[in-house]
C-alpha cells in the first residue's frame, strides 16, 4: 500500500519544503500515468459524509462552473447555462453515488436447497466506471463466479454489487478485488472469481491514445484457485 502522505519515517508529511512538495507531486503524476492503485478500500476523507447530497451538489455546480468559466466558455448561451447543474447532479446521484454507503444494495441469500455445489456463473455483467486519475470513463464487462457454502444469493444482486462499486473513481486492480471481498463476505465462502475485462477512455483519448486495447483484471479464491476450477471458470466466460 502507498500512502502519499506519509515520508520514510511514517510521520505525516503535511509540512515540506519546496523539493520534497516537486517530488511528492512527480510521485503522484507518475502514480497516475502508470494508473496504479493505492489501496484496497476508495480514498475517502474521515468527515466525506458530512454534507447532504444536495449541499454536494450546489458546491460541485460552483466549482464546475468556475471551471468552464476559466476553459472561456460562455456559460450565458442556452446550451451552456445548465450544464453546471447537470454534471453536479450527475456526479453525485448516477457515476459517484457508489461513494454513499446508504446506496449498497440490501442482499437477499437463500437456503441452497437444492444443494448444489458446483460453480454458479455469472457473465456479461455491464461495468461503467471513471479512472480515478483523469476522471475518464472506464467501461467493459465483469464475469463473476461461486461456489455456493449452504446460501445462494439473489442474481440481479450480483450485478447491484459490481455496479455499486463501479459508481465510484476507480482502479481496476482496486474494483477486482472490492468485489470479490463483498461476494465473500455476504456469501459467507471464499470460493468466488472475479474477472473484469474493460476499456479505458484515459489510454484511448489521451497519452498513447491507443483505441483497441482492453485491460484484464482477475481475482481468484478459496476452490478457484485450484488449477482446473479456474480453468473451467475461464472456459464457460469465454
Amino acid at each position: 500500500m502507498i500512502n502519499s502522505n506519509y515520508g520514510a519515517n511514517g510521520k505525516a508529511g503535511h509540512h515540506m519544503n519546496g523539493s520534497s512538495a516537486r517530488y511528492a507531486e512527480a510521485f503522484s503524476d507518475e502514480i497516475g500515468a502508470q494508473h496504479v492503485g493505492t489501496s484496497y478500500d476508495t480514498p475517502m476523507k474521515p468527515n466525506a459524509f458530512e454534507l447532504s447530497d444536495e449541499e454536494k451538489m450546489r458546491q460541485v455546480e460552483g466549482h464546475f462552473r468556475e471551471i468552464m468559466d476559466v476553459l472561456g466558455l460562455d456559460l450565458t448561451d442556452d446550451s451552456l447555462r445548465g450544464t453546471p447543474k447537470r454534471v453536479a447532479k450527475m456526479f453525485v446521484k448516477e457515476i459517484f453515488s457508489g461513494l454513499n454507503p446508504e446506496n449498497k444494495p440490501g442482499i437477499s441469500l437463500f437456503d441452497n436447497k437444492f444443494r448444489y455445489r458446483q460453480m454458479l456463473v455469472e457473465k456479461g455483467i455491464r461495468v461503467q466506471s471513471f479512472c480515478e486519475h483523469h476522471f475518464l470513463p472506464i467501461y467493459g464487462q465483469a464475469h463473476i463466479a461461486y461456489i455456493a457454502n449452504g446460501k445462494v444469493i439473489g442474481l440481479s444482486k450480483l450485478n447491484r454489487i459490481v455496479e455499486y462499486y463501479a459508481r465510484r473513481p476507480q482502479v481496476q486492480e482496486r474494483l477486482t478485488v472490492q468485489i470479490a471481498n463483498e461476494l465473500k463476505k455476504v456469501l459467507g465462502t471464499d470460493d468466488v472469481a472475479v474477472y473484469i475485462d474493460a476499456k479505458h477512455m484515459c489510454v484511448e483519448m489521451r497519452g498513447v491514445e491507443h483505441q483497441h486495447c482492453s485491460t484484464v483484471t482477475t481475482e481468484y479464491s478459496g476452490k478457484f484457485l485450484n488449477e482446473n476450477t479456474r480453468a473451467e471458470f475461464l472456459q464457460v466466460i469465454r
